[in-house]
Formats: structure tokens, sequence, C-alpha cells
């Protein structure tokens, strides 16, 4: 059975959801309870580690698992990509570019092993793993470009997050109207959704001199954990009235 969802309108709200949570979850765990992106990154990958072995021995979707490891890949990919840009002091543009690097590659190693990139039906544990890599790649590389447009580049929290929000209108457009690949775009999507959350995590949490809601990290962390839980719960409702509606099909 297919482990993966179907992309879907839900699917995109609940990635930018988990992928914005991740991002004032991660602000949390490493500034301010003040454990520090190094150290932060290692305990949050051990756990994107753990629940990522879970999904891969399932036999079928199972939301929770699944957004479990979306999330993990998300609060990971933010305090790495603080790690590499802030730490380790590469800066966003340069951290930018290394990891659209490992993005290509690891979608370039998948199309040649496996011949397809798809996200919604993987046959193989190598395919999963392919596909789980470049979510995590892509979730960090979302953090880096997220902050270079709401620190770097001039547009600020709200600026960035209405650039990113644009450019998915036209992915959107793309896909109804063009005959570009659903594949290249559900990729381009999923990579911007990231920043957008990103900016959109800056936008819930600054204090308002800086153009922010003043939510904090704390309080949006929360109010985005309840949002998410609520989606999921409809997801599994409505898996569980598909599986009704099948086994009604096949009696009948």
């Amino acid at each position: 059975m297919n482990k993966l969802p179907q992309i879907t309108i839900a699917f995109w709200i609940m990635k930018i959801c988990a992928t914005t949570l991740g991002e004032t979850a991660g602000d949390l765990l490493s500034m301010t309870m003040k454990i520090g992106y190094g150290f932060s990154s290692i305990i949050l990958i051990s756990f994107f580690i753990v629940v990522l072995v879970i999904q891969l021995f399932t036999k079928k979707h199972h939301p929770i698992i699944f957004w479990s490891v979306i999330l993990a890949t998300s609060t990971a990919g933010t305090t790495m990509s603080d790690f590499m840009d802030r730490t380790l002091e590469l800066g966003y543009a340069f951290g930018s570019s290394i990891l659209v690097s490992l993005l290509i590659v690891t979608l370039v190693i998948w199309k040649a092993t496996e011949k397809s990139l798809s996200v919604t039906n993987i046959k193989s544990l190598r395919g999963e793993l392919f596909y789980w890599t470049a979510i995590l790649f892509s979730n960090t590389l979302g953090t880096a470009l997220g902050d270079f447009l709401a620190d770097n580049s001039g547009l600020g929290f709200a600026g960035g997050a209405l650039l990113i929000g644009s450019l998915l209108i036209l992915i959107v457009i793309g896909y109804y109207f063009t005959k570009i690949s659903y594949v290249i775009l559900f990729w381009f999507a999923f990579v911007l959704t990231r920043p957008f959350g990103a900016t959109f995590g800056d936008l819930l949490t600054k204090p308002t001199e800086q153009d922010g809601l003043n939510f904090g990290t704390a309080g949006s962390s929360l109010i985005l954990f309840g949002a998410l839980v609520i989606l999921i719960i409809f997801s599994i409702i409505n898996i569980s009235k598909e599986k009704k509606k099948v086994y009604s099909n096949n009696e009948n």
C-alpha cells in the first residue's frame, strides 16, 4: 500500500503549517531556551532519525507518522540552517547555494537510480530514503532563503512572505494551465513553502518594532501545533471515510 499522501490543497495547507511550526519551534529550542544552534541540531536530527525509522517500517500511510517526519525535517532544517549561516558564518547566500547544490544532486541521483521522482507512489526503500533526504535539504534550504529575504533583501518579514506567496501562485497557475511536469512543480512548491513558512513564522514571533506580530516563539508554536493537530485529525477522518467507501463498493 502507498505510504505517501495524495497531493491536494489540504496537503499544502498542512505543509505550510508544519514548516511554519518548524521555524518557531526550532527558534524556541535554539534561541528562546538558549540551547544553541549546534546542540539543538543534534537533538532535532536525532528526533528526525527516530521518526524516519518508524516511517520506513510502516506498510501504509499514517498521517501522524508522516507529518511527524515532515515536522522533524522542518525543525532540524531551521537549526541546521542557522548553524551554517550564523555559527559557521557562511552567510545566507553561500549557505543557500550549498543547500541548493545538495538538493539538486539528491534529485539527480534519485532520478538516475529509481528512474522516477514520483512523490505519491514510491515502491522501494531506496526511493523513500531519497524522498526524505530531498525533503530535509529542501526544508533546510527554505530556512536560509527565508532568512535571506527577511534580513538581507530589505523586504522584511511581510515582504518576504508576500514575494514567496506570489511565486507559489505562479506555480498553481503553471499546474492548471501549462504542461510543465507536475513533479518539477511539486519540488519548486515544496522548496518555496519552506521560506514562506520561515518568513511567516518570523512575522508571528518577532516584536512589533521589527514588523512582527509579537506572539513569541512559544505562543506561535502552540498555536501552530494546535492547528496542525486539527488538520491531521481531519486527514485521518477522511482516510477512514475513503476506506469505508472502498469496502462498501467491494461488498456491492
